[in-house]
């Protein structure tokens, strides 16, 4: 097995001319050749040795997906260092808890939407490296700067590749509840993954006719980390970005990569712009239409951005099935990947050529799944197993018990052996009455409807629960009584399906848009159900006992 350095090295030596990294600049694309990215990375492990890191230094990184994000990476790697990467998102007091809880030596700051008070995050005898200014972000000004570091040093030379003993990487969950905790990963955790994946194709890399990544989801996420930068890596494939959130589009368009990578809440986004420019039964009937069907589905994908996308992912959340069953009409398998940061990625996945709706998939090569027949929680072991939460045996102890992790998940298997997520286990709430309710179903069959983007099903200590939306943009077309009078149909049809106990009282609409920056949905879009709790909570009562089946709120 080798590391991810060791494959890198090859390709800087086979193939030095080819595209690494794309990074946008209006219309313009910069191109890193392996070459030239290798040159900038051996220059900045220079630079560090200079400023008197040493091997086995904890070295962060916090910015937003781009070139600089994984050149820096790289000298990390060929330094001896360990990288610490964060969420660009952070807030001064969240970035302070894991610089500090990292023990960080240095930290390099790049691509962000803001930097002001966060530079007061940064202690003293942290050093600051910060990437080129990215036009439209944030200016950085404290530290040393990544271009003047790159012109005073020499590459370094003779760096050996690590051993997959040493530790690679420290992730800090985003977590829905919670303080962070650092996951620790040996080379030997993506070193394995990899293995099997070309041993026995799970995911399909090696039949892919070329190796081209999109990365957009948060590069410090494992999902990101794996399933782009280092399959990148390991296949010698070329990275291209987005450089803002307006022309994301248009820099998916002009990439069309092979490997595409989202969360479930990316996938809704794309259906929901389509539907905004063609409503769903309209389009439904285009594509059953012979020829004229096929060539509107790919004129969309194109425009999509996914028209050579061989390999399409989903995962980090529960994916529902109408989603993977609308994607099938234009041509896209979403596959689902389970998994966690303390796994180094996945457990379950759909498996290469397979198909799946309600489920996650099977085992990965080399885990082994079952589920708590008194809890329901799902229970795993992998061959790339965190060696442990940093500085934090009692929290480790608490989930891994004889190489056993335990998810905080609930699950089911099916005869097939395929896995069936139904949320997390805290998830679950009782009702004044003192019966428990799964919310995950209920929210599955309210998010299929066209005017539901999001939605989260309340009820902690009132007698029915109550289903908390944003809508869609697609409602800005209807009327207020049309939209009242379709989620009356909607609310009808969720309970027609649920025990008594488990039905909603209402629907109340939020119009206030649930984001990172209200600090309700994870920086993996998802929901944070204690934050809602927090943010909604007191109004609880008062919704149930109006008598209203749907409310408007602010």
């Amino acid at each position: 097995m080798k590391s991810p350095l060791e494959y890198f090295y090859h390709w800087e030596a086979s193939f030095p001319n080819k595209p690494f990294l794309r990074q946008p600049f209006g219309k313009d694309w910069k191109v890193y050749t392996y070459k030239e990215a290798g040159n900038e990375a051996r220059r900045i492990v220079t630079a560090l040795r200079n400023l008197g890191l040493k091997k086995g230094d904890h070295i962060g990184i916090y910015s937003k997906n781009c070139c600089h994000w994984i050149i820096a990476d790289l000298a990390i790697m060929m330094g001896g260092f360990v990288s610490v990467p964060f969420y660009a998102s952070l807030n001064k007091e969240a970035l302070n808890e894991v610089i500090i809880k990292g023990d960080l030596k240095a930290i390099f700051v790049g691509k962000l939407d803001e930097w002001g008070d966060r530079a007061e995050a940064v202690p003293e005898n942290v050093k600051v490296i910060r990437f080129p200014h990215y036009k439209d972000n944030a200016q950085v000004t404290q530290g040393f700067d990544w271009s003047d570091l790159i012109r005073e040093s020499e590459p370094a030379q003779n760096l050996p590749a690590p051993s997959l003993d040493d530790l690679w990487t420290i992730l800090f969950t985003s977590g829905t509840t919670g303080s962070p905790k650092g996951v620790m990963h040996t080379f030997m955790s993506p070193a394995v993954i990899f293995e099997d994946e070309m041993k026995y194709g799970t995911l399909g890399m090696k039949f892919l006719k070329e190796h081209t990544y999109f990365s957009f989801l948060p590069l410090n996420h494992v999902a990101e980390r794996v399933a782009v930068e280092m399959n990148c890596l390991m296949m010698g494939g070329t990275i291209s970005f987005a450089e803002t959130f307006d022309s994301f589009i248009r820099n998916l368009q002009d990439t069309q990569p092979a490997f595409f990578f989202a969360v479930p809440r990316i996938w809704t986004k794309f259906q929901s712009g389509v539907f905004e420019k063609i409503p769903e039964k309209k389009l439904n009937t285009i594509l059953s239409i012979p020829l004229l069907g096929e060539f509107f589905r790919k004129k969309l994908l194109k425009a999509l951005g996914l028209k050579n996308a061989a390999i399409t992912l989903t995962g980090a959340a529960i994916t529902p099935a109408h989603l993977k069953d609308w994607y099938r009409k234009l041509g896209i398998n979403l596959r689902e990947v389970y998994g966690m940061t303390e796994a180094c990625g996945g457990v379950t996945v759909t498996h290469y050529g397979e198909q799946s709706s309600t489920n996650v998939g099977k085992p990965l090569p080399g885990s082994q799944l079952k589920v708590d027949t008194e809890t329901g929680e799902i229970i795993f072991k992998v061959s790339s197993m965190m060696s442990g939460y940093y500085k934090e045996p009692e929290s480790t102890a608490q989930v891994l018990r004889d190489g056993w992790m335990h998810s905080g998940d609930r699950g089911t298997l099916d005869a097939g052996g395929s896995l069936h997520v139904l949320g997390r286990v805290k998830d679950v709430f009782k009702t004044s009455k003192g019966v428990f309710v799964v919310p995950n179903p209920i929210e599955e069959d309210l998010s299929a409807h066209e005017l539901v983007e999001q939605v989260c099903v309340v009820g902690l200590g009132i007698p029915q629960p109550l289903a908390l939306v944003n809508l869609a943009n697609t409602f800005v077309n209807e009327s207020q009584e049309q939209v009242e009078s379709s989620l009356r149909e909607l609310l009808e049809y969720a309970n027609s399906r649920r025990n008594s106990h488990e039905r909603l009282k209402a629907i109340v609409i939020c119009r206030e848009t649930w984001s990172g920056n209200n600090n309700i949905l994870t920086p993996t879009l998802k929901v944070r159900r204690g934050k809602i709790d927090e943010v909604y909570g007191s109004s609880y009562h008062q919704w149930y006992d109006s008598g209203k089946s749907i409310i408007w709120v602010n």
